[in-house]
């Protein structure tokens, strides 16, 4: 069984807990204003609001209904367009309205919903903000200004100030029903049921659901976002642990993680959407195998180590490196899932940087992806870690070439050499996201980017340029 809040009705069903919630809310409960778009992830139309309490209190968050499975709303409270309509217009749906943000009207319920969630964020009125709350929203018909004006008018009206939930419900944004949501989902369970052995492991589901959604809904599956323990960031005598059910948005919102990773939320905005990031965990995008994970990337470059347990509590360590085998293929037996992944943080004089292509800027497959952490002494490398994705059968660290910079001075004709060896490492194909020559001097560009971006004031594109076309000649 299977138990939730569905807008203001209390939801318990024998449904299979691998079937999408959009077909439940559409198909089951008839509720249609949550539309069937692209089912992967990334039109927006079917998006709604989770809901869920933590440390006694409620937060909500988007996601996109079409790559959840129902058991993965076990305690949750769930909002679609209708659970917020009222006898008026909200001030979202006024906005949109007002600024003649909707035509056809498919996707206009998903941009309600994700507004309407931004309105319960903490930067609130922030109009930049508030065009990212809708960034896994996409609208064909109206060229998107007329969204981005409503956008901004709405996050205008807060005047910069966090509303409480009472505030929002005294306003109009949402309905009264709303201010027992937090009681009455006290009273639910939020944990799954164990499961046997040879249950399918699930994380966020955002990969599974769009590989395999008609495959999995009949089976037994072991949901690792209801697990706690699997939850998390610590750091601890400069160790940083992540807990395999934590989510991108998790690790991206990190106060702790910022400090060391001052790009983390705009090298974040590269993986994906808002929703997406909401749901994605980092143990199922390395467990996806996927050789242009964009976190197996990141990770990769930190020389993290992955812990792995069995259902009968045995467990083991091995690097992140290590945990790639062959395409699609890991160092993983069938009765194991990921723990937690740990890693050093950046100490002083050490840098890191991530750096992704993609056919769209945002929210796309990479082409071609990779990090360094380097550290510098003296003008002068004395450690290196390198990866790169896209380029090889696997999430690939580049180790020779981490190996030749150390001891290099950080200058120009260091690069150039470096990227000789790296071009010996890598293996790319040609595929739809390029042929093997462009992929090859994609990640040159790429690597160059890593230096120019760390260490402007030392290395001159002008000088890699140059150096370049000679090297050519």
């Amino acid at each position: 069984m299977i138990e939730f809040i569905l807008n203001n009705k209390h939801i318990c069903t024998k449904e299979p807990v691998g079937k999408s919630l959009l077909d439940f809310i559409r198909y089951t409960m008839d509720l249609p204003g949550t539309k069937s778009g692209c089912r992967e992830g990334d039109c927006g139309a079917c998006t709604v609001m989770e809901g869920s309490l933590i440390d006694n209190e409620l937060n909500y968050k988007t996601i996109v209904s079409c790559l959840t499975p129902l058991g993965n709303v076990q305690g949750k409270h769930i909002v679609t367009i209708e659970g917020l309509n009222m006898n008026h217009l909200s001030p979202a749906q006024q906005a949109i309205v007002e600024h003649g943000g909707t035509q056809c009207g498919f996707c206009t319920p998903g941009f309600v919903v994700s507004l309407t969630n931004q309105s319960l964020s903490k930067e609130v009125g922030n109009p930049d903000k508030a065009l990212a709350a809708i960034d896994g929203n996409i609208c064909r018909c109206t060229g998107y200004k007329s969204i981005e004006r409503a956008a901004k008018s709405l996050a205008d009206s807060f005047n910069g100030e966090k509303n409480s939930l009472a505030n929002l419900v005294e306003q109009g944004h949402l309905p009264k029903y709303f201010m027992g949501i937090a009681d009455r989902l006290q009273q639910l369970k939020t944990n799954q049921k164990q499961v046997g052995n040879s249950a399918v492991i699930l994380g966020g589901g955002t990969d599974l659901l769009v590989q395999k959604a008609d495959g999995i809904i009949e089976d037994e599956l072991d949901f690792l976002s209801g697990r706690n323990e699997l939850k998390g960031i610590q750091i601890q005598d400069n160790i940083c642990k992540i807990g395999a059910a934590t989510t991108a948005a998790e690790i991206s919102n990190s106060v702790e993680l910022q400090k060391y990773f001052p790009h983390l939320k705009s090298d974040f905005k590269l993986i994906s959407s808002t929703p997406i990031r909401n749901m994605g965990t980092i143990g199922g995008n390395l467990a996806n195998a996927s050789p242009i994970g964009d976190l197996s990337i990141f990770f990769l470059a930190l020389d993290t180590e992955i812990q792995l347990q069995d259902k009968e509590g045995t467990k083991r360590n091995i690097p992140l490196k290590e945990f790639f085998i062959d395409y699609k293929k890991l160092d993983l037996h069938s009765d194991e899932y990921i723990q937690h992944i740990a890693f050093r943080i950046p100490e002083k004089n050490e840098y890191f940087n991530f750096e992704k292509v993609s056919k769209r800027q945002h929210l796309d497959i990479a082409s071609v992806n990779t990090a360094i952490r380097i550290r510098i002494k003296n003008e002068s490398i004395v450690e290196a870690s390198l990866s790169a994705g896209g380029v090889s059968p696997i999430p690939l660290q580049l180790s020779k070439t981490a190996s030749f910079l150390v001891g290099k001075k950080l200058k120009e004709e260091t690069i150039l050499e470096a990227n000789k060896i790296m071009q010996s490492e890598i293996s790319p194909i040609s595929d739809i996201r390029g042929s093997d020559t462009y992929k090859r001097l994609l990640l040159r560009q790429l690597f160059f980017a890593h230096f120019m971006k760390l260490f402007p004031a030392k290395i001159s594109f002008g000088k890699l340029f140059a150096l370049t076309n000679q090297q050519k000649l």
